[in-house]
């Protein structure tokens, strides 16, 4: 169980963050477009990914979603510590539950992918967690708000309303561009239809701190396919 103290949630004392925090930091650097790979539900397909020098991976603890991996199969992300950084995917989920894989050593950062308030992130602020907020974008007006969640980035995809991610459709990248320009310090993650084919445009249109894709790169949902994956890295390397 995640413990609380007083109304505050918190990771024990003993819990390092130095490689957490070294991982997130090259992952947003803003010199750079890095890669994260989400979607991901096996341990053969993670340690490919490490081997390819992926920056993140993802994955989907939505039971909805068609590359759910149940928490109880997820041990394998214990060894990946250090060594890619290991984004938790959480869908209007009690903060709880994703605290509870923080602290048994699964995960180094949690993104909210769902109809979260600002509110809501409070738990993963209280704890000291890196977290970030993904927003469906249709109108500029959607992003009104997104500095207010405290999110250590903010991830733009395309609206998708019950299915939250993972459709393969992209946005209006002007929408994001726009984003970028009125918060300079505040990272950007692009998602949304970003296959090899437009990787190298998107990045060097949107200028965000990483890509994220799931079905852009895999030849079914949840199994990634390592052609695609090397032809992504190929795009940023441009």
């Amino acid at each position: 169980m995640v413990p609380e103290h007083g109304d505050r949630y918190f990771i024990p004392p003993d819990f390092h963050y130095d490689y957490t925090m070294s991982l997130l930091a090259r992952f947003l650097d803003p010199g750079s477009v890095s890669l994260k790979i989400c979607g991901v539900t096996t341990r053969d397909d993670a340690e490919r990914l490490v081997a390819f020098g992926v920056d993140a991976l993802g994955v989907n603890f939505w039971p909805r979603s068609k590359r759910f991996l149940a928490p109880g199969n997820a041990g394998w992300l214990r060894e990946l510590a250090g060594r890619i950084l290991r984004v938790g995917v959480f869908v209007n989920e009690p903060a709880a539950v994703a605290l509870r894989l923080i602290n048994d050593g699964l995960l180094d950062v949690v993104q909210l992918h769902g109809d979260e308030t600002p509110e809501d992130a409070f738990p993963y602020q209280d704890a000291g967690i890196p977290f970030v907020k993904a927003l469906g974008v249709r109108t500029r007006g959607d992003l009104e708000g997104a500095e207010d969640f405290g999110a250590h980035a903010i991830l733009l995809d395309a609206y998708a309303p019950g299915i939250h991610g993972g459709t393969g459709e992209t946005f209006d990248w002007s929408t994001a561009i726009d984003f970028k320009s009125r918060h300079p310090h505040l990272p950007l993650i692009l998602a949304g239809g970003i296959v090899p084919e437009n990787a190298a445009l998107a990045a060097a249109a949107v200028r965000p701190a990483a890509l994220d894709v799931a079905s852009g790169a895999e030849h079914s949902p949840g199994l990634k396919d390592f052609r695609k994956v090397s032809a992504l890295l190929a795009a940023l390397q441009r």
